[in-house]
């Protein structure tokens, strides 16, 4: 649900309240109120306006209206519902387009106790009662206000949902908010809804149960009078998110008071890209104390992770990361312990990265990019606008001055000729220079100018297939891709390019994944990138997983679009054959999507081993973390995770993942994923006290 808000909002929880925070039926107002019959609201993201919602109401008959525009792409709907005395949706249309112009044609209808769905999943049937309710996959965010309405009409708060799982609402808190128009504070009741995806959905109802608005961290949608309360909501969402996942980490940090001694292992060693013969590695606090013989009796001084001969490896980085509290959790659970962060806003980021080292939340090292867009009507909501060259210039000195940031990464609405001037400044405080290829600029010119590192795989490639005067900062620089498909890898224009890379030692960040969602995946079939583990997701993922990033008109364009990816699979080829380095990232959020994007990495040219060693001890001597972590060896930082199979026989191995460490801290994902819906992968190890 909400997919089709933004690639970068994925959802990914229950909260717990007391007794007393529990909406009780017989006096909730919501049970009994009459909502109005027009309603306005506007869509902000990181507070700026691009959009809105409008419903027309009448009796039990919805029409609702939705739209918005950010990074010069956007959703838009249409709904048509009619709901039960009781709120539950009985029939319900929604038309339109999702966020990368996939085409939406939903459609529930409820009559004679039968229940039948269609949507971009397939669709299904079942029983249908009072005590159930259709989540709709590419419903507008008003949507959460009928859940809450059937919800707290509900005697226990909670409904069985179709196609799967339950729905429930819990109270949160309730808040003043100044209204533009009402002359005293509007009181806002905060509920938590959970059981659609990973995480819970925060509303806002006002005291007769009407809605105010929905929250998120990065996104709000605000009745009109209250969009001034906009930054208050998204701190509110970002402090009950914190405090989720504060919980979180105090019940799944294992804290030992004695030395750790992980046993019976065989290490990865990248730079031999070989497995050691079994061994034991000893922790001291955050570091590795000694790696030693398996030990057969173990001591009553020491805590002995049993590794029952599974696989230690050392951590991974994801590169293309846009960092959350959610992300950064389920991150680490899945071995990868630091991240390249490629835009964010500062004050999010940069508490996330506190929080993360004082461990109170749990989450990678993070390396931070200093974001920069241009100002125009297609421009980013993330990260710091410029509307001249000096302005782009002054934040870089900003972003310098802050500390802490070691590129910067420069959007497509920057204009091209800024370029130079936005580089010398960059390298006269010591940072690299990366991002997307300007609109109506050249790759090669870019580069020429000072880039060392390309954002993206399709904003170089389209550079060889689009005209200068084509503008990559609408949607056209994902549909433009169709292109590839005739493109001539031995042409001149290609040539110069990968010359210009070897010769100036510029790197890649190709997001092979997003890429291969976006080109091969179709309505009704799991996209390829989540086959292996998309039976242990919750049914909101997994009905996610089965629809398209794009629209696909027709049969050509189906073949354009699979043949565009397995260009871009086989430019990636050269480029290692040429030496060109590639780093990988997934600007998917990471996690099981880095799993599959290194998976992908072994399709253009590399072993098992040289993936894994990419990923690890290649990343962090790129990112000059070389000599204290990358690797599993005496005196290092403790980075490392355990499968019990063997990945460089088959690299899947590594998307079953029993222990992390991190800074020396242990995590068991077995004891993590239940708390996401999601079904663990493998049994937590033995662990033996010493005691």
């Amino acid at each position: 649900m909400f997919k089709h808000l933004t690639l970068s909002l994925l959802c990914i929880g229950i909260f717990g309240c007391s007794p007393n925070d529990k909406p009780q039926t017989q006096d909730n107002a919501a049970t009994t109120a009459t909502a109005p019959r027009s309603e306005s609201y506007a869509v902000l993201f990181g507070g700026n306006n691009v959009g809105e919602l409008k419903v027309a109401r009448d009796s039990n008959q919805l029409n609702i209206d939705y739209g918005y525009s950010n990074n010069g792409r956007g959703a838009s709907s249409k709904e048509r519902l009619r709901l039960s005395d009781t709120g539950l949706p009985l029939d319900w249309k929604i038309s339109g387009k999702t966020v990368f112009g996939n085409t939406v044609d939903e459609r529930f209808t409820a009559e004679n106790g039968k229940a039948t769905w269609q949507d971009a999943a397939g669709g299904g049937e079942a029983t249908f009662s009072d005590n159930a309710i259709y989540v709709a996959q590419n419903a507008s965010p008003y949507s959460l206000y009928l859940y809450a309405s059937a919800l707290l009409n509900d005697e226990d708060n909670t409904l069985s949902a179709l196609p799967g799982g339950t729905l429930r609402i819990e109270k949160q808190q309730t808040i003043s908010l100044q209204s533009t128009t009402a002359g005293a504070p509007v009181d806002a009741i905060i509920y938590a809804i959970s059981g659609i995806n990973l995480d819970p959905s925060y509303i806002a109802l006002n005291d007769k149960g009407n809605m105010l608005g929905y929250l998120s961290p990065r996104f709000t949608l605000l009745r009109n009078d209250l969009v001034g309360e906009d930054q208050k909501l998204r701190e509110l969402a970002a402090e009950l998110n914190a405090s989720r996942f504060e919980a979180i980490a105090q019940r799944a940090t294992n804290t030992f008071e004695k030395p750790v001694r992980i046993n019976n292992v065989r290490i990865f060693e990248p730079q031999t890209l070989s497995l050691s013969q079994p061994k034991s590695v000893l922790l001291n606090h955050n570091k590795i104390a000694a790696i030693e013989a398996v030990v057969q009796q173990p001591s009553p001084d020491e805590v002995v992770i049993d590794g029952n001969g599974g696989t230690l490896i050392p951590g991974l980085y994801e590169m293309h990361g846009h960092m959350s509290d959610d992300d950064a959790l389920l991150n680490v659970m899945a071995g990868v312990t630091s991240v390249r962060d490629m835009g964010n806003e500062m004050e999010v980021l940069e508490a996330l990265e506190d929080k993360i080292e004082r461990n109170v939340l749990i989450g990678p090292r993070i390396t931070k990019s200093a974001f920069i867009e241009g100002k125009s009507p297609f421009s980013n909501a993330t990260g710091e606008l410029a509307a001249n060259e000096q302005e782009a210039v002054a934040l870089i000195k900003m972003y310098a001055e802050r500390g802490g940031y070691h590129q910067i990464k420069i959007y497509s609405s920057v204009k091209g000729e800024w370029v130079p001037a936005m580089v010398a400044e960059a390298k006269k405080h010591g940072m690299r220079v990366a991002g997307h290829i300007p609109a109506f600029s050249k790759v090669d010119e870019m580069m020429l100018n000072g880039y060392d590192e390309v954002t993206h795989i399709n904003q170089l490639m389209l550079s060889w297939v689009l005209d200068r005067e084509e503008d990559t900062r609408t949607l056209f620089r994902i549909t433009g891709m169709k292109r590839f498909a005739d493109l001539d890898l031995n042409s001149e224009a290609v040539k110069t390019s990968l010359d210009i890379m070897v010769d100036k030692n510029i790197a890649i960040d190709p997001t092979m994944v997003i890429h291969e969602f976006g080109l091969t995946g179709r309505n009704g079939q799991t996209r390829r990138g989540m086959i292996d583990y998309i039976d242990h997701m919750p049914i909101g993922v997994q009905r996610s997983a089965k629809q398209a990033l794009l629209n696909v008109a027709d049969e050509a364009e189906d073949i354009a679009y699979m043949a565009a990816f397995d260009k871009i699979v086989a430019t990636l080829s050269l480029m290692h054959q040429r030496g060109i380095f590639i780093v990988p990232g997934t600007d998917l959020g990471g996690a099981f999507e880095l799993h599959r994007e290194l998976e992908l990495f072994s399709k253009i040219g590399m072993s098992n081993a040289e993936v894994l060693r990419r990923a690890s001890y290649d990343m962090a001597n790129y990112l000059a973390y070389g000599e204290q972590l990358g690797s599993i060896e005496t005196g290092k930082l403790a980075d490392f995770f355990l499968v019990p199979g063997n990945p460089l026989q088959d690299l899947r191995a590594i998307k079953t993942v029993s222990m992390v460490a991190k800074n020396g801290q242990i995590y068991f994902p077995s004891q993590v994923y239940p708390e996401f819906g999601i079904k663990p992968f493998t049994d937590v190890p033995q662990v033996h006290y010493g005691d």
